[in-house]
């Protein structure tokens, strides 16, 4: 699906602030069978990095994985999504994000969630995501198997398999061995 590119080296001594945080992903498909993704960044690297992610990201406290989930379509697509609309989950894992400024440490769920084509809005991004998201897309399962672009997380494609035909998932969720996906290396 895409090609790893060159991750630089951990700052010596590595002072970079480091979290650890439960996560929601969503794959978020149209009825074009288009998933949408976000082009991401890393601006504390010269030339600046790139990458595609799906929609989500942490859950907060007192909040329930679907909860968190359907704020996260709300806040950074503009789509409201009822909770009972999240199927899955398709997969879990553990990743870890090694940045410029930030290592994070994120369990992630990922979910699925069918929905009429529409108009991306990103009226609901936060200061950081305003500063790193640059652009969106949607993609074509023939697209990402294509592309040299650098996709997270790398099996997209298997998580997306993992749907049926009938937009439901009657397997247990994808269990993947823990990730790096960075920009610079965590250690």
């Amino acid at each position: 699906m895409t090609t790893p590119r060159t991750v630089l080296p951990a700052p010596v001594p590595d002072t970079r602030r480091r979290h650890h945080r439960r996560a929601m992903r969503v794959l978020l498909v149209d009825t074009d069978d288009r998933l949408l993704l976000f082009r991401d960044s890393d601006p504390g690297i010269v030339p600046v990095p790139a990458f595609w992610i799906t929609p989500g990201g942490g859950v907060d406290p007192g909040e329930t994985d679907l909860e968190a989930a359907a704020r996260e379509i709300a806040e950074e697509t503009g789509l409201s999504v009822e909770q009972a609309d999240l199927v899955g989950p398709l997969a879990e894992r553990v990743v870890v994000h090694g940045y410029s400024d930030v290592v994070t440490t994120q369990d992630e769920v990922f979910w699925f969630v069918r929905c009429a084509p529409f108009e991306v809005s990103t009226d609901g991004h936060t200061e950081d995501e305003i500063a790193t998201m640059t652009a969106h897309q949607w993609w074509s399962r023939a697209e990402l198997e294509t592309t040299s672009e650098d996709i997270w997380p790398r099996d997209l494609l298997a998580v997306w398999a993992h749907v049926g035909p009938g937009d439901d998932v009657t397997a247990p969720p994808l269990s993947f061995p823990q990730a790096d996906e960075s920009t610079v290396a965590p250690t």
